[in-house]
């Protein structure tokens, strides 16, 4: 598995671009909080590293990755926004709600953005054990809420000149 290599979140190679006048919503799982925290301070950063104003970036909190679907929607109906980043931690367990839930949050989050006609950028972790999602939530490979972060940044520019 070429993650267990490096460190994924490196932007030195790409033009991320301003955010300064882009405005976002990070919707975000109350649920695995540690990991979500993680996510959501990485999200937060990126922005703000990026140029991103602090007033011009919404916090929706929801209480888990099913939630997120909703939470996103609610949020894009502020005609305002440029992006909406949905955070959330999904571990598999035992039974087979994992894959149900999976499959809903990514699926729906896809549609809920073609519904706004605005990028709904996916940083939902889907791990396998809570040290995966450690390493990807700030830890040995990097924190994929940052990530999302320059996704939202880059589609939000791109939804802004198109």
């Amino acid at each position: 598995m070429s993650s267990s290599l490096k460190n994924l979140s490196d932007f030195s190679h790409i033009q991320v671009g301003s955010a300064a006048e882009l405005k976002f919503a990070i919707v975000v799982s109350q649920w695995n909080a540690k990991i979500t925290g993680a996510l959501l301070n990485g999200a937060y950063k990126g922005l703000l590293d990026h140029g991103a104003k602090e007033e011009n970036i919404e916090l929706i909190e929801v209480p888990g990755s099913y939630e997120l679907i909703a939470g996103s929607d609610i949020a894009l109906r502020n005609q305002e926004l440029d992006a909406v980043i949905a955070l959330g931690c999904v571990i598999q367990g035992e039974t087979r709600h994992f894959d149900f839930i999976c499959q809903a949050v990514g699926t729906e989050l896809a549609q809920v953005g073609l519904k706004h006609s605005k990028p709904v950028i996916f940083g939902v972790l889907t791990t396998d054990n809570l040290q995966q999602a450690i390493d990807r939530a700030g830890g040995k490979h990097g924190n994929k809420g940052e990530e999302a972060a320059i996704t939202a940044i880059q589609m939000g520019l791109i939804h802004k000149t198109h």
